[in-house]
């Protein structure tokens, strides 16, 4: 034990890795809000392009 009667991090860690157990197939985001962040992103990149092309392509004034 260390400071504060805890075990050292890297024996919290594992043990934390020991109860969750292997990951589930086809569960890429373990997190609801790193999932939602991700999608967030790829919507700004993929608005932010069509905003660009669209600038790009419909010149105002012609």
């Amino acid at each position: 034990m260390t400071l504060f009667d805890r075990p050292p991090l890297e024996e919290r860690i594992a043990a934390r890795q020991r109860e969750r157990g292997p990951l589930k197939r086809g569960r890429y985001f373990e997190h609801g809000p790193a999932k939602m962040l991700f999608f967030f992103g790829l919507a700004v990149v993929v608005v932010s392009h069509l905003v660009a092309l669209s600038m790009y392509f419909v010149a105002p004034g012609h």
